[in-house]
């Protein structure tokens, strides 16, 4: 089932996408999501985000190819970061170029929506605490990062966490196509099989470092390739099975 989250009049509403429409749901995917039986042309809606995260927790040096394009050995436990919720854009919308960055890269990733509040999780019990799976552009200031020798403002900014365009909530995200194109030139390529921590592991361990609350994204780390857009560009995301993360930079 592929959930959405649109703009019904002036309020946000979930939805089943179904090929070209969309049917109308009423509750929310954490407690419990009840088709209307009303259906939308999915062209006549404004798409947002698909879900509100408390926290974005996201991974570094997660895809075996990324680390080798960089020299640098995997690490043994997952490196995690936070994004805030505040960076949270959905498809179609605009990713703001700020004025201090001279470099903003894309990197293009498999997102995990966390379905109910999970805390200090076994790894047999992980699955049951996804919702689903989403894609996610982890938008970076190359910069900044470099700059800082930390990570927090060169991943912070609003509109640096582009996510949909739906949860896919019945998918095996062990093996994955991953493909992200720049203007329609395709810039990464791989395989969800190629990351070094499964998804189960990464949402076993951070369990053990926060509670996870609903509608909380893992973002599990991009692949080789990543490189910078520009003013103007447009940035696509996709994954097989879930779909087109497009968005423009502004």
């Amino acid at each position: 089932m592929k959930i959405v989250r649109y703009l019904n009049g002036k309020k946000a509403a979930y939805g089943i996408l179904e090929g070209e429409r969309v049917q109308g749901c009423t509750g929310t995917p954490y407690t419990r999501l009840k088709p209307t039986g009303k259906y939308h042309k999915l062209n006549s809606l404004k798409l947002l985000a698909p879900c509100t995260p408390s926290k974005i927790i996201a991974l570094g040096w997660n895809y075996r190819s990324h680390a080798a394009e960089f020299k640098l050995a995997l690490p043994t436990e997952p490196l995690i970061f936070l994004k805030p919720s505040t960076s949270v854009i959905g498809p179609e919308d605009k990713i703001i170029y700020p004025a201090s960055s001279h470099q903003v890269d894309y990197e293009g990733e498999l997102g995990v929506v966390i379905r109910k509040r999970a805390w200090q999780l076994p790894l047999d019990e992980a699955e049951r605490y996804i919702l689903g799976y989403t894609c996610f552009n982890d938008v970076t200031a190359r910069d900044l990062q470099a700059k800082d020798k930390q990570w927090t403002r060169a991943k912070g900014f609003d509109t640096f966490a582009p996510t949909g365009p739906c949860i896919e909530t019945e998918l095996d995200p062990s093996h994955l196509s991953l493909e992200t194109y720049l203007n329609g030139e395709l810039k990464q390529q791989t395989n969800t099989s190629d990351l070094f921590f499964s998804v189960p592991e990464l949402v076993s361990f951070i369990s053990h470092v926060m509670t996870l609350l609903p509608g909380d994204i893992i973002a599990t780390g991009t692949t080789s390739g990543i490189g910078p857009m520009q003013r103007g560009d447009t940035i696509e995301v996709r994954i097989e099975r879930i779909g087109t993360l497009r968005n423009y930079v502004a």
